[in-house]
């Protein structure tokens, strides 16, 4: 007889080799089959909403590894969500206006000068739902569940509508308004830039000292000290600021005298080489005020001001104030009724009012200004400087400050509710209310017009002498023709077929032909909760830390101004993918992650365990090393997974099933253990805290289910009968322990917790998801755990002397061993009290032990004695003439 195949070895459809590249888009077909997404629906749907709403991601181009870390963190918290009993509908969401699709589609060939606006829009509409087809694809090969096939796109007509009628209620409260301010220009776009859209990159400039003629007999031969690092904009210069309270002085050197901050006059005294510097008089700079001095390359004079955003950090004390090209200048000027003047076109070239330097790019003019105060004598100093300085987050180009008409948003109208609104948000990092509080405290007025083609139109009309016509009414009506003929039609048809029948107002009407920034676009998002019927506001956001200064903050400005209440209840946000050396991605570097080459190599679902297992509310670190060490944890899971799937071949838990409490000692330990877990898990869920997650389960698969309990109990599963007591109670553990670990994966690695959960033969639902996610429980009987954990520590000692016996060829596998134990009193008791004291050897995987007690531990391990049974291949004193033992002789003769 081949007693081999007498044994109850493991049987499961669950293979070993995940093949997850090719295995997981089937699972995913299978779940749409079943329609997975909208059965989980139905199941909760009498139940509490939970709503994540979907910041929208850009349509242009493949998902990169940011938008996999961003979209599984979201999948994890509406996964968990749905079965913890949520109703919870997922709509996923696009942007899709934007000067990149422009430069996407010019770039395929298409000449827009050629084309209406109306036709290059078109093309661009198509050249973007492509793209969100592309993308969409991608984010459900990640295993991501949600109304993939009703996303939000805020190219849809409907969207728009809702989007113009948000901008018409903040016209009529007055909160819109048009402006001359200088604000973000980016030439290489030749748009106007909101704050949001701005990226601090390291730019060299050229730094100069220039000395501007004072007018007047109070401070006679002197030259104020001025410092700038954009020369170009000294056409501008209409001022001076000082500031009021500093202490400022007169000081000569070499005869010629000069005036600058008391603060700063060591430092420029080494700068500018005065090694005779002498100080005349100090005064405080209150008294500079309304005197006058000669622009030193123009026949202009101009007043000295006051004006408190003077430091005395940098510069000199003294600050070259140009209006039209700088914020602070503006709001200084406008106090002294300075007027506006910003020499300098839509493509960064200087205009007529620049004089001489007309027709320059503003950086070529930068070179010239600087040799002409060189050569007319009032350049004191030059040099080039590395300095942090606003890049286009677009072209990765500068930007300039400069004035143009505009459409605002007022932020000062709003700010009070701003703030106030911030502090009923819960913030899942305190540092997050932090850092928004002081964004909305710093941040002045939102610049919402942009001068693009592809974009929602700002849906104003001018009279005919351009004053413009903000009418609530008018705009919601244009909104209304927008939701069922779409917004290309404000290019395509007159003015008179867009207004309303019953409109009486001025005619010769023309308009407005700039469109929305694309933050008001995504900041309108939210309407689509309240267009689909869900709850409102959303509980909750989850982005990344840069949207603190962009959706977070658009949206919630929007939002106050037309709900007067905060879009989200709760903020979760998470750092930046880094490689593994900390440094940004970037093709050049050759250190970009792809996550379709993860997907289709080793899985979305060992993508996922990675998201997993790094603490996102920080950047996080991704390499093929790291990814390798991620491989082996899924490896673990897997195998684990398919053991105990193989154990569980020919039980029935509805006629096998035996009760915790009849179980047994250590079956029983193990179950608690697992409750213990569940409950970790659920609270590590709970608060979004997926790291711990991992760290939790992953030590009790390894450890306490691999390492001990499924490794001693392979004797009893193999070698028992099939209905033996003990084996079915081992089975009821094993039972209820993968079904829970399958339950608290699926948020996780829901590709394999579906086809685990599909291998086993008797479950409740079409699929794991629709399980419950266990709760756990509290220790049931703790004196249980306190026995176990004294147990634990004695053969934590075992192992190691039956490594060294081992070591020392006394033995060669662990079945070849005899132990004789010497324990103390309270293990002894320990031992008796979990009932092992005639199983050690069994737990241990020896072949016997012989215990005595004694005052302090001791271990000998020897060679076991006896004859090797040929079924068990455990070492007994007999066997009979079949060479088999007593217990695997009466299995036998049950078989017959």
């Amino acid at each position: 007889m081949n007693y081999k195949d007498t044994l109850l070895m493991p049987k499961t459809d669950f293979e070993m080799r995940g093949n997850l590249g090719k295995r997981e888009p089937e699972i995913q077909k299978h779940w749409e089959s079943i329609d997975l997404y909208n059965k989980v629906l139905e199941k909760n749907k009498d139940n509490t909403p939970f709503v994540l709403h979907d910041g929208p991601p850009y349509a242009n181009n493949n998902i990169h590894i940011g938008h996999a870390f961003q979209k599984t963190l979201k999948d994890f918290v509406l996964r968990y969500q749905t079965m913890s009993g949520r109703y919870t509908p997922y709509i996923p969401g696009w942007d899709t206006h934007g000067l990149p699709i422009e430069n996407e589609v010019t770039k395929s060939g298409v000449d827009r000068k050629q084309l209406t606006r109306a036709e290059f829009r078109k093309i661009c509409r198509e050249y973007a739902i492509k793209q969100v087809e592309v993308q969409r694809a991608q984010f459900k090969r990640l295993g991501i569940l949600g109304d993939w096939d009703n996303p939000y796109l805020t190219l849809d007509k409907s969207y728009i509508a809702d989007q113009v009628r948000v901008f018409s209620q903040m016209v009529d409260k007055g909160i819109i308004y048009k402006g001359l301010k200088p604000i973000y220009w980016s030439p290489s776009s030749e748009s106007a830039f909101a704050e949001a859209e701005i990226e601090y990159m390291d730019k060299q400039s050229k730094s100069i000292y220039v000395g501007f003629d004072m007018m007047g007999d109070k401070f006679p031969n002197t030259k104020l000290l001025i410092w700038t690092t954009t020369p170009w904009t000294l056409p501008a210069n209409l001022a001076v600021s000082v500031h009021p309270n500093f202490d400022y002085v007169w000081f000569n050197n070499d005869g010629k005298n000069y005036i600058a901050l008391k603060e700063l006059l060591p430092k420029l005294v080494e700068k500018l080489g005065f090694s005779h510097a002498k100080v005349l008089k100090e005064f405080k700079g209150s008294t500079l005020e309304f005197m006058n001095y000669k622009h030193p390359l123009y026949d202009r004079v101009s007043p000295i001001i006051l004006g408190e955003h003077v430091t005395a950090e940098d510069g000199t004390g003294l600050v070259h104030t140009a209006p039209g090209h700088g914020e602070d200048d503006y709001f200084v000027g406008k106090k002294y009724n300075l007027d506006l003047l910003s020499p300098v076109d839509e493509k960064g070239h200087m205009t007529e009012e620049a004089g001489p330097y007309a027709g320059m790019f503003y950086e070529k003019a930068n070179a010239q200004i600087v040799e002409d105060l060189r050569e007319n004598g009032h350049l004191l100093y030059d040099e080039t400087i590395t300095h942090s300085y606003p890049h286009d987050w677009r072209t990765k180009k500068p930007v300039i400050f400069r004035s143009t008409p505009q459409w605002f948003a007022s932020i000062d109208m709003l700010k009070g509710d701003l703030l106030e609104a911030i502090k009923g948000v819960k913030w899942h990092t305190s540092w997050g209310e932090v850092r928004l509080t002081n964004m909305i405290k710093d941040r002045n007025d939102w610049v919402i017009s942009r001068q693009r083609v592809w974009g929602v139109p700002i849906p104003i009309f001018y009279d005919n002498e351009n004053n413009p016509l903000l009418d609530r009414k008018l705009i919601d009506h244009v909104a209304s023709l927008f939701e069922v003929h779409g917004s290309d039609i404000w290019y395509e048809w007159d003015v008179e077929k867009l207004l309303p029948s019953d409109y009486e107002g001025p005619r010769d009407l023309t308009k407005e032909l700039d469109i929305m920034d694309v933050w008001f676009d995504s900041g309108t998002s939210y309407n689509i909760l309240k267009r689909r019927g869900l709850p409102f506001p959303a509980d909750m956001y989850l982005e990344g830390s840069d949207q603190y200064r962009g959706w977070f903050n658009s949206s919630l400005t929007t939002a106050i101004a037309v709900d007067g209440v905060s879009p989200y209840k709760e903020i979760v946000s998470h750092g930046f993918v880094l490689d593994g050396k900390g440094r940004k991605m970037s093709k050049s570097l050759g250190n970009v992650i792809d996550p379709l080459t993860v997907m289709n190599d080793q899985g979305a679902d060992v993508l996922r365990l990675w998201v997993a297992s790094v603490d996102y509310e920080a950047d996080v670190r991704i390499s093929n090393d790291l990814m390798k060490q991620v491989s082996e944890s899924y490896r673990k899971f897997r195998n684990t997974f398919r053991f105990m799937l193989g154990v569980l071949d020919g039980f029935n838990p509805e006629v096998n099933y035996i009760g915790w409490s009849m179980r047994g000692q250590l079956n029983r330990v193990m179950t608690d253990k697992y409750y213990v877990l569940a409950t970790k898990v659920n609270e590590s869920y709970a608060k979004y805290n997926f790291v711990e997650v991992t760290r939790l389960i992953i030590p009790f698969v390894v450890n306490d289910l691999s390492a001990f309990y499924l490794d001693y109990t392979k004797d009893s599963l193999y070698c028992d009968a099939e209905d033996d007591f003990e084996r079915r109670a081992i089975q009821s553990t094993i039972y209820d322990i993968l079904l829970g670990l399958l339950r608290l994966l699926t948020p996780i690695m829901p590709h394999t917790t579906s086809e685990a959960y599909d291998s086993l033969k008797y479950k409740e639902y079409d699929n794991i998801y629709l399980e419950k996610m266990p709760i756990g429980g509290k220790l049931k009987e703790p004196k249980l755990q306190e026995n176990y954990d004294i147990f634990d520590e004695l053969r934590n000692h075992v192992l190691k002397h039956l490594e060294l016996a081992r070591e020392a060829k006394v033995i060669g596998k662990s079945l070849d061993a005899h132990l004789d134990l010497s324990v103390d009193q309270t293990t002894y008791d320990a031992l008796e009290y979990l009932d092992l004291l005639n199983k050690l050897d069994k737990i241990l995987i020896v072949s016997s032990v012989h215990i005595t007690k004694a005052d302090q531990l001791d271990i000998k391990v020897s060679k076991a004695d006896g004859h090797v049974c040929a079924r068990c291949w455990n070492i007994v004193k007999e066997v009979n003439q079949n060479y088999v033992c007593v217990r695997c002789e009466s299995v036998l003769e049950g078989l017959k």
